[in-house]
């Protein structure tokens, strides 16, 4: 569907010949003279590159349309992701790559929005936070109480976070998505 560049808004996602990308920002710019333009900041859907591009203003973009479907994570199947789509019930196998950073908070049976193109997955979106057990960390011993020092711990799906000295083996805590940082014991 072509767009207007004058039409452009934040998190709008274009199909451009550098690939797909997604308005960061974006500005109208009328000079005293000569013609208007659009200025704009776009990331790659794909590789999280940032790239500046100007535009005449009114000239036409092709808009992607991203499809967001709620799946639920069943298992691994050898280096993919196998997930369910809560509506249809097709499976699909997901590569690690196309994951990035949302496997470190991926449980079985849990569920993720998925951001397709097409059939291809360009983006996960998890929720703010999640609770994961600690399988691994250095007990915390009596007496050491300095105020905000902190600890490794390996989470459950091999992600390791900084926890404070009281938290132990077995613990659930809370971890945020979108910064990997111990929010507070479950």
């Amino acid at each position: 569907m072509a767009i207007s560049t004058n039409d452009l808004k934040n998190g709008m996602t274009l199909a451009l010949p550098e690939g797909l990308m997604t308005v960061i920002e974006f500005q109208h710019v009328k000079p005293g003279k000569g013609g208007a333009f659009v200025r704009t900041k776009l990331r790659n859907a794909r590789t999280g590159a940032v790239i500046e591009r100007t535009y005449r203003a009114d000239e036409k973009l092709e808009q992607a349309i991203i499809d967001k479907r709620e799946m639920q994570f069943l298992y691994r199947d050898g280096a993919d992701y196998v997930f369910m789509d809560q509506v249809s019930y097709d499976q699909i196998n997901v590569t690690e790559a196309n994951l990035g950073d949302a496997k470190n908070y991926l449980l079985e049976g849990g569920s993720a929005v998925m951001q397709m193109y097409g059939t291809e997955i360009v983006g996960v979106d998890l929720p703010a936070a999640v609770e994961l057990k600690i399988v691994e960390t250095e007990p915390g011993i009596q007496g050491d109480r300095v105020s905000g020092a902190k600890k490794p711990a390996t989470l459950e799906t091999g992600l390791v976070v900084q926890v404070p000295l009281f938290v132990n083996n077995g613990e659930v805590i809370k971890v945020d998505t979108r910064s990997g940082d111990y929010l507070t014991r479950a």
